[in-house]
């Protein structure tokens, strides 16, 4: 598509030093808000850019322009693998023809992304929980809106004490393509962004159908973000290759981590708690709410708890850390459905 004209010579490639020295190049896990970005979903490839620092929002990566068939009229047609859009219309050539570089109409989106996120592996040993980290349904202070998070749970088996308990902006899952969960030999890793995490979970909330499609060309699992994951349906869209003709034999949502939840998660039955809270009884104590949410992956044997989780600050030390099956405020009980349509209104996606 493109070819090199040469203009002058400026020294020699190895004389020739970088002003960016502030950069470097990184295995980075990348994401636009409200989808997923190149191959990012299920990718065998290292997603290489230029970052600063260690994570940002502010990520321009190059395009990634494969052959993608034909349009409709019979003209060649191709597609961007970074920024999942196709290219080949006019304006497409005239943007070309007038830049000297071709680049996809989506090449100035900003990205978030992460260097050297957190590798999780699956150990017999070991309890995994990987949860969808909101902001709070209800709170004794104003909620700020937020992007989803990763929030990840890890125990060794048997203990009670966790060995991590904390928040990621995105993770990747070491996969063993022993277990065949995907077609694509090549795939190694399996990467769990903030709107992939959140979408899942919110069909698992709202009880959408999920499976996970495949590509018949290319054979990467097709993922459902943004407006495709609101409502279940049959034709689908590759983002690896921008194959566009995909079909599932009934309406569903397409996402990569349902055979992951599928093949590692021992429990996926709920329970709700016996305990209950009135927080009536903390009045004026700083407090935090949740809708507790079903885990993307839960490798313990026993049944998730349902229910609403409960922060109390005491002097900036946490008070009450649990989940709870009725919660008291202002003389009412609170429910659950509430809690979580809070969540969600408080979610930037």
């Amino acid at each position: 598509m493109a070819r090199k004209d040469y203009l002058r010579k400026v020294g020699d490639e190895e004389d020739i030093e970088f002003s960016h020295d502030d950069y470097s190049a990184a295995d980075a896990v990348c994401w636009a808000p409200g989808r997923t970005i190149g191959n990012i979903a299920v990718s065998s490839e290292e997603a290489f850019g230029n970052f600063e620092g260690t994570s940002g929002n502010d990520a321009i990566l190059p395009c990634q322009i494969i052959p993608a068939g034909k349009f409709r009229n019979g003209a060649s047609r191709w597609y961007c693998k970074t920024h999942q859009i196709h290219w080949g219309i006019k304006a497409d050539y005239a943007a070309a023809s007038e830049s000297g570089e071709v680049n996809c109409s989506n090449h100035l989106t900003k990205m978030s992304y992460v260097i050297n996120p957190l590798e999780i592996e699956f150990k017999d040993f070991e309890e995994i929980g990987i949860w969808c980290s909101l902001p709070p349904g209800l709170s004794s202070e104003s909620i700020e809106q937020r992007a989803p998070k990763i929030h990840v749970h890890k125990r060794f088996s048997g203990k009670e004490r966790k060995v991590l308990d904390r928040d990621f902006d995105a993770i990747v899952c070491s996969y063993n393509q022993d277990l065949g969960l995907f077609e694509n030999p090549e795939i190694t890793k399996i990467q769990v962004t903030p709107p992939a995490a959140f979408e899942f979970v919110r069909s698992l909330e709202e009880g959408r159908e999920m499976s996970c499609v495949t590509c018949k060309k290319c054979g990467y699992p097709h993922l459902d973000l943004g407006d495709f994951a609101n409502k279940p349906h049959t034709k689908h869209f590759c983002g690896n290759c921008g194959n566009d003709s995909i079909w599932s034999s009934k309406p569903i949502v397409s996402t990569p981590l349902k055979p992951l939840n599928d093949q590692f998660s021992n429990s996926n039955t709920y329970i709700a708690p016996e305990r209950s809270l009135n927080l009536d009884e903390y009045a004026g104590i700083r407090f935090e709410l949740w809708a507790s949410t079903p885990a993307v992956l839960w490798t313990a044997g026993r049944p998730q708890e349902k229910g609403i989780h409960v922060h109390v600050y005491e002097n900036g030390r946490r008070l009450i850390d649990d989940t709870f099956g009725t919660v008291i405020f202002q003389g009412s009980k609170l429910q659950r459905e509430e809690i979580w349509e809070n969540m969600v209104q408080n979610t930037l996606y």
